[in-house]
């Protein structure tokens, strides 16, 4: 998710920026002192998320919600607990109150993610080169090298990172291919594939056992990290 933080304090935008170096599917976009400086960036930019102050001289977090017609995902940040309410009516992800704690930041990021994620489902679900469905299956080119490789979504095992490559496990090989592991995860179908950790997506069918720290597939262990943990569970118990 791309994300800017405004915020008229030079250590509050640092701290934040600080906490989200730390989350994988974060990408800062910008971040500035006022929000008139952060409005003129928004008229030429689309980003997913914003990391707001309330109590800001000439114009105060909300009053610059109010002038954007769709505004992005927004988390407040502020050191008054008195806006809270008055937050909620533009349908905050989350309302962070100074000094925040990283347990905080995290849990307010994952369920932007969460929202993230859900609202592009129907997004199209391409990936390196393009996707297309058949009567029964979907199906995905994929480059290695110099070759095309054509992969039904169901013989996906999982997917592991390797630097700025992900290597595709199949039932009986291995396709390597320039990608990431934060394109994939917003290109695949959500309720096929989970995220279980900064180097690997999983495929819920292959999945024979799990555990809070670890999921099973072709007799192999994989780790589930504690960032991907709470929304892996809800993918799996539904």
């Amino acid at each position: 998710m791309k994300f800017i933080a405004i915020d008229d304090e030079p250590m509050a935008l640092d701290i934040i920026t600080d906490y989200a170096s730390k989350v994988p599917y974060l990408e800062l976009a910008g971040k500035f002192r006022n929000a008139v400086s952060a409005l003129e960036y928004l008229q030429s930019n689309t980003i997913d998320l914003i990391f707001l102050d309330i109590n800001m001289p000439d114009l105060t977090g909300i009053q610059m919600l109010k002038t954007i017609q769709n505004p992005p995902m927004v988390i407040f940040t502020t050191a008054y607990s008195e806006y809270a309410l008055e937050s909620y009516q533009f349908h905050a992800i989350d309302y962070l109150l100074k000094p925040i704690d990283f347990e905080q930041f995290l849990k307010a990021v994952n369920h932007a993610n969460e929202q993230f994620l859900l609202k592009n489902r129907q997004r199209n679900k391409s990936t390196l080169i393009s996707e297309t469905t058949d009567k029964q299956h979907e199906l995905i080119w994929v480059k290695s090298g110099t070759e095309y490789f054509k992969i039904n979504l169901n013989e996906i095992f999982y997917i592991k990172s390797e630097g700025n490559y992900v290597e595709f496990h199949l039932q009986n090989k291995r396709i390597v291919s320039l990608d990431s592991l934060n394109n994939l995860t917003e290109k695949l179908p959500s309720n096929s594939f989970a995220r279980i950790h900064k180097s690997y997506i999983v495929a819920i069918k292959h999945i024979e056992s799990f555990e809070r720290h670890q999921v099973k597939i072709k007799n192999e262990s994989l780790p589930v990290s504690t960032l991907y943990r709470g929304s892996f569970l809800r993918i799996i118990k539904g």
